[in-house]
């Protein structure tokens, strides 16, 4: 049977190509939810670039709703790294409750899927990253997602573990990556139950 995931998170789930002026995508042949796609998997891909970790009802609704219609039997979330950036002083606790607080709305919601929280490849030194605390800030997330993932009883991975190469930015997956995250993310998404058919 075809398993249904909604892949909800930033640019690096969007495809965002950073060689790119207009926030283009790289193409379907390198995206790592297209990669699972072309495997079996049916794929909603739900990536937006610049996302942060929804604070708002609004936006917990909005993703709520989107679940509703697509009902998927896993939904990814893989988000943090765009609050990091944009909050310069935000510390590993701070987007971790972020995050909890995402999630913890979001659980209240009535849902008939799985929840798989992503922590995404640390970042590194490059053209948007000029700032060593936000690699180290980073870095520890992945341990502070996975306590969270402990606490709420949902699914966790962490990206960390994958090898995910960056480009020359510090933030985006190059097409390598991507294939590095389509390998990892599948085998994640095995051991949460069956094949992708």
């Amino acid at each position: 049977m075809v398993r249904r995931i909604l892949c909800y998170g930033d640019s690096n789930t969007y495809g965002y190509d950073p060689r790119s002026c207009l926030g283009g995508r790289y193409p379907e042949s390198v995206r790592w939810t297209a990669l699972l796609q072309a495997q079996g998997w049916d794929i909603f891909n739900a990536g937006q670039n610049g996302r942060s970790i929804p604070r708002n009802s609004r936006d917990v609704e909005s993703l709520a709703q989107m679940v509703c219609r697509q009902q998927p039997d896993i939904v990814t979330v893989m988000l943090g790294s765009n609050d990091l950036l944009q909050a310069p002083g935000l510390s590993t606790a701070g987007c971790g409750e972020r995050m909890e607080g995402f999630l913890a709305a979001l659980l209240k919601q009535t849902l008939s899927c799985q929840l798989l929280l992503i922590a995404p490849p640390p970042m590194a030194p490059g053209a948007w990253v000029d700032d060593p605390k936000i690699v180290e800030t980073s870095q520890r997330l992945g341990a502070r997602y996975q306590g969270l993932a402990q606490k709420l009883g949902i699914a966790f991975a962490d990206a960390n573990d994958w090898n995910v190469e960056l480009t020359f930015d510090g933030v985006h997956f190059s097409e390598q990556g991507h294939r590095a995250f389509f390998t990892g993310i599948g085998k994640r998404l095995l051991e949460l139950g069956g094949g992708a058919s």
